[in-house]
C-alpha cells in the first residue's frame, strides 16, 4: 500500500492524505488551508489525483481544516461516500454552506477591487450548490463499529475528545497474507474537559500519524473559570467590551458552559449581557444538543433533561446582521462571542474594527492562532492592523488564555501515545503543526518511546509492506518558512514606517533635544536582539 501527504504536512491545516491499497483510493480527511496568503493559494490548485478514482472519504471531524475541500473534490468529479459520525454529518452540514458563502463573499470583494486596477477576475473557491452537493455524500457511521470499506478495508471510529463527533481512526489494511494496522489521531482532544469524553485509548498500531499543534507547549494547569471571570470584571471595571474570538463549533459552547457555571455558583454578575454573535455558531450550538449520547457523564446532567441550554438570562442571540451592527452603537458593557476564532473572516471583523482601538476593551484569545492570522498577529503585539480596509489602533488589551485550547498539549499527546503498546507502531509520522512543534515532539518520541518518526513535507509517500516502510520523497515545492516571514516582515514594515513618522514628527518639533529619542532607539535595538537571541546571530 502506499500513503500519501498532501496536506497538514509542515502546516498546520489543509489536512489531507491518500490511501492506496491494491486497486482502490481512500481519502482521510480533504481539509482547507488556511493562514497567510502563500498558504490559502494551495487551496485553489488542482487535486494531484483524480477525485473520480477515490472509492471515498474518511473523516476525521467537522473542522474547516479538515473537511474544507470536499465541496471542490465534490465538483471535480468525486462519486463516493464520506465516512464519518452523525454528529460530524450534522455539524458538515452547516460548516460547508456557510464556508461557500465565505469563498463567494471573498470572490465578490477581491472582484470589486479588481475591476479598479484591470485585474482578471476571481472566481469562488466553489459555491453553494457544490456545498449542498456534498453534503448528499456523507455516510454517518457509529463510534466504536467495524465497517468494511472493501475485501482488504475495514475501519473504526473511536472518540477523539477534540470536538463533538471527532474520531481516531483505526484502520486495518490486509494485502496478501499480511495484515497492516493504520491510526490517524485526527485533532486529540485534552482530557477532562467540559462536555466532551476523554480521548480513545488505542490498543495497538503499526504506524501511526499523529497530529503536532502543541507537540513544543504544556497548557497551563489552573482554575479556568476564576482567571476568565478575572478577566471579565477586569474589562467591566474600565466600561468596555470583552471580545471573544471563539470558534464556532467546539470553543463557544465550551466558553458558554463555563458562563453558566459562574452564574449559577452566583459569581457571574446576571447584568452582564453574553452575546453570541455567530450563526454558525448559533447552530452548532443546537447540534450540540441533538447529540448529548456523545456528552461525558457530567454534560448528560447538565443537558439531557430538557434537551436545551439551561436558563440563563443574560445571553443574547444575534440572529441578523442588522443586530450584529447594533452592537457597536449600543452603550454599556458585554461580553461579544464571534467567529472566526482565528479573527480572519466573520462578524468579528466589524467587533475588533469597532473596539481595537478602545483601551478599555479587552480582546480575549482562547484557542491556537495560526502563523499568518489576524489573532496571531494581535497575540505577537502588533500595534497597527488593517480591518475590513481601514487602518486600526490596537489600544485594547490583548490577551491570551491557554488551556482551552481544544488540542492536546505534548504531555497528553506523549500519554496518548504511550498506551498504543500491542504492538508499538514500527513508524510514528507527525503532521498538522509547525517547525518547531513537529520538531520538539519529534525529540520526545525518540527519547521516551524508542520508535522511529518521520515528518512529511506535502507530496512525500511511504510504501508499507506489513510494518516494514519505505519513504519516497516529494516533487512538490514545500510550503516554505520564507512564505510566512513574507507575512510577518509586511507586518514588521507597516510598523516601521508607522515608528519612523512618529520620530520624525518629535525631531521637527524639538530638533535640540535628541537624547530622548536616541534613548528610545536603543532600546528599540535591545528589543530586536532579544528577538534574535535563541537563533545565536
Amino acid at each position: 500500500m502506499r500513503l500519501e501527504f498532501l496536506g497538514a504536512a509542515h502546516t498546520v491545516t489543509g489536512s489531507c492524505y491518500l490511501l492506496e491499497t491494491g486497486d482502490e483510493r481512500y481519502l482521510i480527511d480533504c481539509g482547507m488551508f488556511q493562514g497567510p496568503k502563500r498558504i490559502r493559494e494551495l487551496n485553489h490548485e488542482p487535486f494531484s489525483f483524480g477525485p473520480s478514482d477515490v472509492a471515498g472519504v474518511l473523516l476525521t471531524h467537522a473542522h474547516i481544516d479538515h473537511c474544507g475541500l470536499i465541496p471542490k473534490l465534490v465538483h471535480d468529479g468525486f462519486k463516493g461516500m464520506v465516512y464519518t459520525t452523525k454528529a460530524t454529518c450534522d455539524l458538515v452540514g452547516i460548516m460547508l454552506p456557510d464556508s461557500a458563502h465565505i469563498q463567494k463573499s471573498d470572490a465578490e470583494m477581491l472582484n470589486r477591487k479588481g475591476r479598479r486596477s484591470g485585474e482578471e477576475p476571481v472566481q469562488a473557491l466553489y459555491t453553494i450548490n457544490d456545498a449542498m452537493d456534498a453534503l448528499k455524500h456523507l455516510s454517518a457511521v457509529p463510534y466504536n463499529a467495524e465497517i468494511k470499506l472493501s475485501d482488504n478495508l475495514r475501519v473504526i471510529f473511536r472518540d477523539a475528545g477534540h470536538i463533538l463527533g471527532s474520531a481516531i481512526l483505526e484502520l486495518y489494511v490486509t494485502e496478501g497474507n499480511k495484515q497492516t494496522k493504520l491510526v490517524f489521531s485526527g485533532d486529540l482532544g485534552q482530557p477532562d474537559q467540559p462536555i466532551l469524553k476523554d480521548p480513545s485509548v488505542i490498543s495497538g498500531a503499526d504506524f501511526v500519524v499523529v497530529e503536532s499543534t502543541y507537540g513544543d507547549r504544556i497548557h497551563q494547569i489552573y482554575d479556568k473559570e476564576t482567571t476568565l471571570l478575572e478577566v471579565i470584571d477586569d474589562t467591566m471595571d474600565r466600561g468596555g467590551n470583552l471580545i471573544i474570538p471563539s470558534f464556532a463549533v467546539g470553543r463557544t459552547q465550551t466558553l458558554l458552559y463555563y458562563f453558566y457555571h459562574l452564574w449559577k455558583s452566583g459569581r457571574l454578575d446576571g447584568d452582564i449581557p453574553i452575546v453570541l454573535d455567530s450563526p454558525l455558531a448559533i447552530n452548532a450550538t443546537r447540534i450540540f444538543l441533538k447529540n448529548s449520547m456523545d456528552f461525558d457523564d457530567e454534560a448528560l446532567t447538565l443537558f439531557s433533561k430538557s434537551g436545551k441550554i439551561p436558563h440563563f438570562p443574560q445571553v443574547h442571540i444575534c440572529e441578523t446582521a442588522e443586530e450584529s451592527r447594533a452592537l457597536n452603537s449600543s452603550e454599556g458593557s458585554a461580553i461579544i462571542l464571534s467567529a472566526s476564532g482565528m479573527a480572519d473572516a466573520g462578524r468579528i471583523l466589524h467587533h475588533l474594527k469597532h473596539n481595537l482601538w478602545r483601551p478599555e476593551s479587552t480582546v480575549l484569545f482562547v484557542g491556537y492562532q495560526a502563523a499568518g492570522s489576524l489573532g496571531r498577529r494581535l497575540v505577537d503585539g502588533i500595534k497597527r492592523v488593517r480591518i475590513l480596509g481601514e487602518e486600526v489602533a490596537v489600544k485594547a488589551q490583548i490577551q491570551m488564555l491557554d488551556g482551552f485550547s481544544a488540542h492536546a498539549d505534548a504531555n497528553q499527546i506523549m500519554d496518548w501515545l504511550s498506551t498504543i503498546r500491542a504492538p508499538r507502531p514500527a513508524k510514528i509520522f507527525i503532521v498538522h503543526g509547525e517547525g518547531q512543534a513537529q520538531e520538539a515532539l519529534k525529540g520526545r518520541i525518540q527519547k521516551e518511546l524508542g520508535t522511529e518518526v518521520y515528518i512529511p513535507f506535502r507530496g512525500d509517500m511511504v510504501r508499507i509492506t506489513g510494518r516494514a516502510s519505505s519513504i519516497i520523497p516529494s516533487h512538490i515545492p514545500a510550503v516554505s518558512i520564507e512564505m510566512e516571514m513574507e507575512e510577518i516582515l509586511r507586518d514588521f514594515d507597516a510598523d516601521y514606517r508607522q515608528i519612523r513618522r512618529k520620530v520624525l514628527q518629535l525631531v521637527v518639533r524639538q530638533p535640540k533635544t535628541m537624547e530622548p529619542v536616541i534613548k528610545a532607539m536603543m532600546k528599540a535595538r535591545n528589543y530586536l536582539k532579544k528577538l534574535f537571541a535563541p537563533f545565536n546571530i
